[in-house]
């Protein structure tokens, strides 16, 4: 049997192009397959979006060779700040604080711009020899047999592979074409994602106030900006969004406070409907789904990119080394590998963020109470706020070889 490709990804984004990398720095042959006309698409110009990507994610690229290009760009969080607020208030006076100091293996993670992270990716796939990017197209439709898969392409073109990888986000025609249902809801809010100048500097510390409407978290970037993820309930949102800037600010500013001095917006304006979607299951004959097509969460901890690239590590490790051992990297014991070592941990994500959401997005007195001691008690145990930068570091759990950052 002769095949085109050894893996066919379908959908070149973020976790798509790193997969791409990771399993081509094993040996695989890859054929990235993505709508938009280039693979991972780079904008030279600041636009306001950036990612916290957790120290297990930054030890990924690392590995893969994508940090040395996009490190001096990235801004080290050194600190989180985490409180209650409201608006036109001062924040609570319980503060759960995680300090990078608490933990020997350096800063818990970093901000980085989108522009650059796309732009590193996208000249790492042109210059693998073991990668081939088709951009303009989407994957139309497979078809499994014992032997591998048939994937047909809009432009008329069928590939024979060993195994198709969705990575084509919460929608993933690749799961719908598998039969893969997925479980979730929408949660009625929308998040506001802006960036912004200010007059005093962050020291790296991110901070994230709960809201009554949703959380507010402010991100350190390089210099004195700091990107912004403003959850409001989806109408307040729209009303705000379709304001001008200046009217934007206006009611940014008594939410954010004015311990950074005077702010200004230093980038274009997003939003984004929030929603939970799980994948009942992560693969199917010949199929495996990463990334938002498998799981997509809250915002509320930072952790969906992060999440994805986990997934990345996991199934890169799980297919080389069923290469290195002769075996089918699409054979279905293979793929279970992988949703056996992932799937306990999204699930777990999902449930965690979901709890967190209703917890922390409401105005109870009774709940904002009882939460304002809990981090109360959390921040004066060392062991378990410990613990719980470790979490936000992405070192707990098995660890894939490429998330502790070392090579397939």
């Amino acid at each position: 049997m002769s095949f085109d490709t050894d893996i066919v990804i379908a959908g070149g984004g973020l976790n798509g192009s790193a997969l791409a990398l990771a399993l081509a720095s094993g040996g695989l042959r890859v054929t990235l397959v993505e709508p938009s006309s280039t693979a991972a698409r780079s904008d030279d110009n600041f636009s306001g979006r950036g990612y916290a990507l957790a120290l297990s994610s930054q030890r990924l690229l690392k590995a893969l060779g994508i940090w040395d290009s996009v490190g001096s760009d990235a801004q080290p969080i050194l600190d989180i700040k985490i409180t209650d607020g409201k608006v036109g208030q001062t924040p609570s006076s319980f503060v759960l604080e995680f300090d990078h100091a608490e933990i020997e293996e350096g800063p818990m993670g970093y901000m980085l711009e989108d522009r650059y992270l796309r732009r590193a990716l996208l000249g790492a796939l042109e210059a693998s020899p073991n990668i081939t990017a088709i951009t303009g197209q989407s994957v139309q439709d497979h078809s499994s047999d014992d032997a591998g898969v048939a994937v047909t392409l809009s432009g008329g073109q069928t590939l024979r592979a060993k195994l198709l990888v969705g990575c084509d986000g919460k929608t993933s025609p690749t799961a719908k074409r598998a039969g893969i249902r997925h479980q979730g809801w929408r949660y009625g809010q929308t998040a506001l994602v802006c960036a912004i100048a200010h007059e005093r500097g962050h020291d790296g510390t991110a901070h994230q106030y709960f809201m009554p409407s949703g959380p507010l978290a402010i991100l350190p970037l390089p210099g004195n900006r700091s990107s912004i993820v403003w959850t409001e309930t989806d109408a307040a949102a729209a009303a705000i969004q379709a304001l001008d800037d200046a009217d934007y600010l206006e009611v940014l500013r008594p939410r954010f406070g004015d311990f950074l001095g005077e702010i200004s917006l230093a980038g274009a304006r997003f939003s984004y409907p929030l929603s939970l979607s799980l994948a009942e299951r992560f693969v199917a004959d010949r199929v495996a789904l990463l990334g938002d097509a498998a799981h997509a969460v809250h915002p509320i901890a930072g952790q969906g990119l992060n999440a994805g690239l986990k997934d990345v590590a996991a199934l890169a490790e799980v297919l080389v080394d069923a290469k290195r051992r002769g075996e089918d990297p699409g054979r279905s014991d293979v793929l279970h590998r992988y949703e056996q070592w992932r799937r306990f941990d999204t699930t777990t994500l999902a449930i965690a963020t979901d709890g967190f959401n209703r917890l922390f997005s409401n105005d109870n007195p009774i709940v904002r109470l009882t939460r304002d001691v809990g981090m109360g008690i959390v921040n004066a145990m060392p062991g378990l706020r410990r613990a719980f930068i470790r979490e936000a570091a992405g070192l707990t759990g098995t660890l894939p070889r490429l998330s502790q950052g070392r090579p397939l």
